[in-house]
């Protein structure tokens, strides 16, 4: 198998994750204390209303979402109430992956030792460093500027990927406790450790701060995963 054959096949594991700006919008409504507008969606992931209306839209129609009873003016004066939204019971959680999926990433795992390559963890890098920045274009430039924004805005992209990570920006640190690729990960860091640190790499870089991420992968699916993301040049 040559190495685009590779990274093509590398990059279908990725883009079976799901569309990161929808996972997330999932995410953020059903982490709400409160039903959301579209407006407010559109604001929080810095797209276009009628971009967030789709979202939301096709949410609604596979029942992750449904429409609040509640309503929200926009102030006095206003027209027609704001529609909103609330989760459903329909809470198929996006920070653990279906068992099957974690099938298909243990069977391309073997596909990769079967072929051994003698650069399997650098072409998952490459891999995960061009997806990343394909997130970060997704996502836009986060609201908070500097280095906070930037890895607040990582962990909520991944959080979108079926990752838990919560940001520790003194420490300059994401801390995983759930991984979507479940014990593939474990079992296989130099594969999927080396395509987690191309992602952030690639988010990272795309939003003005390049750095060279270090992951400290987990032993066991109870244990978290360190990724130390220490900026190596200043961000604008």
């Amino acid at each position: 198998m040559d190495t685009e054959t590779l990274e093509r096949r590398i990059s279908d594991l990725t883009s079976a994750l799901g569309d990161p700006t929808r996972r997330a919008i999932y995410v953020a409504v059903r982490e709400s204390p409160e039903p959301v507008t579209t407006s407010h969606v559109a604001k929080l992931f810095g797209i276009h209303p009628n971009v967030a209306r789709h979202h939301l839209d096709l949410l609604t129609e596979d029942e992750y979402l449904a429409v609040s009873d509640q309503v929200r003016r926009g102030g006095p004066g206003a027209g027609r109430p704001a529609k909103t939204y609330e989760a459903t019971a329909k809470e198929v959680s996006v920070h653990f992956a279906p068992r099957r999926f974690e099938m298909l990433v243990e069977m391309l795992i073997r596909v990769l030792d079967e072929v051994a390559p003698e650069d399997v963890s650098g072409v998952a890098e490459k891999v995960g460093r061009a997806y990343g920045e394909e997130l970060a274009a997704e996502i836009g430039r986060p609201e908070e500027p500097g280095y906070d924004g930037a890895i607040q805005a990582v962990a909520s992209a991944m959080t979108g990927l079926g990752f838990s990570i919560d940001p520790d920006v003194a420490g300059q640190r994401l801390l995983t406790s759930h991984c979507p690729f479940g014990e593939a990960a474990i079992n296989h860091p130099e594969v999927i450790c080396s395509l987690d640190r191309g992602i952030v790499a690639g988010m990272f870089g795309a939003l003005s701060f390049p750095c060279d991420p270090v992951i400290i992968p987990h032993t066991s699916l109870e244990d978290e995963c360190v990724t130390e993301v220490p900026v190596t040049i200043s961000g604008s």
